[in-house]
């Protein structure tokens, strides 16, 4: 097989992929195609300039893997802010058809998202955790700082 034939088969799977990743999309309400069509209207691109080497490398992972299916809009400007909210959803994208997300990646993702909306999203952040007990706060708490602590001055 040749090295332009195996171009051309790994093209053909990738849009076929993209193909089933959108389809999923039609299988969704009309409140959550209008809260998305939001989220889609924001940028796609996040400044991780200062954030942690390794974080960064996860950013790279997250462009490339979750723009196979939808816009980079979508996740960066989502309203998930908490790291079940951000494991639940990568799940879900990781088993989507074509989306080509392993397992390692997957964590590469959950890291990046869950770093970035513990930076970015503070304030969304905070909003979400006022409602809860004591208990399930300390639980988000520690599981953002699970992430940071594996990130931070490295």
């Amino acid at each position: 097989m040749t090295t332009k034939s195996v171009g051309a088969i790994v093209t053909v799977l990738v849009l076929t992929g993209v193909a089933l990743c959108r389809a999923a999309d039609d299988e969704i309400d009309a409140a959550t195609k209008a809260r998305i069509a939001e989220f889609d209207k924001g940028p796609s691109t996040v400044d991780v300039s200062h954030y942690p080497k390794g974080i960064q490398g996860n950013y790279t992972v997250f462009r490339q893997k979750c723009s196979l299916c939808h816009t980079l809009s979508r996740p960066v400007n989502s309203d998930f802010v908490l790291p079940d909210e951000w494991s639940r959803y990568v799940k879900r994208m990781m088993h989507k058809p074509g989306s080509m997300i392993s397992p390692a990646d997957a964590k590469k993702i959950y890291a990046f998202l869950v770093y970035d909306a513990s930076v970015r999203k503070q304030a969304a952040l905070d909003a979400k955790l006022a409602p809860l007990s004591a208990e399930d706060k300390a639980a988000v708490a520690a599981k953002i700082k699970e992430v940071h602590d594996e990130y931070d001055q490295k």
